[in-house]
């Protein structure tokens, strides 16, 4: 069978608050502001202070979407996508066309096709999303022409269930909701000086003494590092056993990343989320650059992708855990499926006593509880959208 047409849509569910700003009036169990609603999170930009105090400041307004596949008999396949108008028409104006005609069970060929077409201009980051948001849709609409689980297409499951850490700043909620491991976003870089690195230090110190030594800490520092500021930080964080510092170091730097690994060799170190096709990680394997790798399935290329990354990830004896994994069906089944993958995060933005399950979602995925999570067993990713919440994307 045939891809009859690939194309951008906008979903329409029903009214709900954002996930990424939660506002405390629209859940009446909220307790407080989610950790969201302010700042500061060190970022790359942390050295303006223009845009310092808050991450989203900087950040382009472009809108989500989704992307449509659909096959000559009707049925069809859905994925999101991020970055509005600029990846729309990477699919719309290019990707979308020349793909029409192929099989649509062919998700390896259409991958590679679409990989190839990006040589010109650059298979990498905007490219790379739009690839993702294809791949996945394809992969959709596989499941549902099988009528199977996409993670049964993978192979079956892997494990029994998702063992899910949280991210996020409301640790207390976190420890409360069951999550035995948890993510720090790190407040302050190289631009808040000496006050800055004790106020990191202080965070991770008073957060240990809150979880507890059983339960697993990390640190996320976002790009906002450069090598002597992160070997600093290590050094200062060492009596407090985090399990991984993650994506120090701006991701296209390769040779500050082999500078911070031979300084810092006893510490586990985690990148990824903005890397982009196979390339940078097949780079990294063979140097042995970091410890675990942190794909995002949205943007690195799609599921195809991470089949690779993880079979680039196992040879080297290396961990997948992608970036948000557990906070979209799709990440949920490459996590549920693949054995090179141990652990699913869960980005947690809604407030404190609004559970995950109340969070806005897409209809059909599935939730953590206490800690744990087994996703849809619905045909393709068993996301439960219907032709009426669609409507052509305006960008």
């Amino acid at each position: 069978m045939k891809i009859k047409s690939i194309r951008t849509v906008q979903l329409n569910l029903p009214e709900t608050a954002p996930l990424a700003t939660p506002s405390t009036v629209q859940y009446k169990t909220a307790r407080r502001p989610s950790w969201v609603e302010d700042g500061p999170v060190a970022n790359p930009m942390t050295r303006y202070p223009r845009y310092a105090a808050y991450r989203p400041s900087w950040r382009p307004l472009w809108h989500d979407f989704g992307c449509v596949v659909e096959a000559e008999d009707g049925t069809w396949g859905f994925a999101p996508a991020n970055h509005g108008r600029a990846v729309a028409s990477v699919i719309d104006d290019f990707l979308g066309v020349r793909l029409t005609g192929e099989n649509c069970l062919a998700t390896e060929k259409c991958y590679d096709m679409m990989v190839r077409m990006g040589a010109p201009h650059g298979a990498t980051g905007l490219h790379a999303y739009a690839v993702s948001a294809i791949d996945l849709a394809l992969w959709d609409l596989k499941g549902k022409i099988l009528q199977r689980p996409v993670y049964e297409l993978l192979g079956g499951p892997a494990h029994d269930e998702l063992f899910c850490y949280s991210t996020g700043g409301d640790t207390d909620w976190y420890m409360e909701l069951g999550f035995q491991a948890t993510k720090l976003p790190c407040p302050y870089g190289p631009a808040d000086g000496r006050d800055g690195l004790e106020k990191n230090v202080e965070l991770i110190a008073s957060t240990r003494e809150m979880v507890g030594p059983k339960v697993e800490l990390m640190l996320d520092c976002w790009m906002a590092f450069d090598v002597e500021y992160a070997v600093r930080l290590a050094e200062e964080l060492r009596p407090y056993k985090l399990k991984w510092m993650e994506e120090m170091l701006r991701s296209e730097d390769f040779d500050a990343h082999a500078a911070l690994r031979q300084r810092v060799p006893w510490q586990t170190l985690a990148t990824g989320e903005h890397w982009y096709t196979t390339v940078p990680f097949h780079h990294a394997a063979s140097r042995h650059l970091v410890d675990i790798f942190q794909p995002d399935i949205q943007w690195v290329g799609g599921l195809t992708a991470l089949t690779k990354i993880c079979a680039i990830a196992e040879a080297a004896g290396i961990s997948v855990i992608p970036h948000g994994g557990g906070n979209t069906p799709y990440g949920q089944h490459a996590c549920y499926a693949m054995a090179a993958i141990p652990w699913t995060e869960c980005f947690v933005a809604t407030a404190p006593g609004v559970p995950p399950e109340e969070a806005v979602r897409l209809p059909g995925m599935a939730a953590p509880k206490d800690g744990r999570m087994v996703p849809s067993d619905g045909p393709g990713f068993g996301v439960e959208i219907t032709e009426d919440m669609l409507s052509p994307f305006q960008y």
